[in-house]
């Protein structure tokens, strides 16, 4: 199981590139390897303010749909264009190529709050 040391994780199985107020989201490897083969990401919440552990959007996979939860609370910049057309980038890439989303960071504080790599490897029993 692939979890880098140096992102940030939630409860929800997404993780988190922070560079500055600018957070880029996707979903964790163990999370695209659950879901199975990704064949459609959903994201109609681009320029929108929301509040950490709002939906922004949904991940739909051969077997299911889950939603896709906000990690931070902000406004969200920018959907990966690439992954709308090519929703497998997902499972191939989770930490590169399909990476989700970009936001602004309205608390840069909440940053705190989400899981390590270490913890986020416990949580899932990895």
């Amino acid at each position: 199981m692939n979890i880098p040391s140096e992102l940030k994780y939630t409860k929800d199985h997404e993780w988190v590139r922070v560079e500055g107020d600018i957070a880029t989201v996707g979903v964790t490897d163990f999370a695209q390897s659950e879901l199975g083969d990704i064949v459609f990401v959903e994201v109609d919440t681009v320029d929108e303010e929301l509040e950490a552990e709002e939906v922004f959007g949904s991940i739909e996979a051969v077997k299911t749909v889950s939603d896709l939860f906000m990690p931070l609370s902000g406004e969200i910049l920018e959907l990966n264009a690439q992954i709308e057309a090519s929703p497998e980038l997902v499972n191939a890439d989770p930490y590169g190529e399909g990476w989700m989303i970009k936001i602004k960071i309205k608390d840069p504080a909440e940053v705190e709050s989400l899981l390590s790599a270490e913890a986020y490897q416990e949580a899932i029993g990895a």
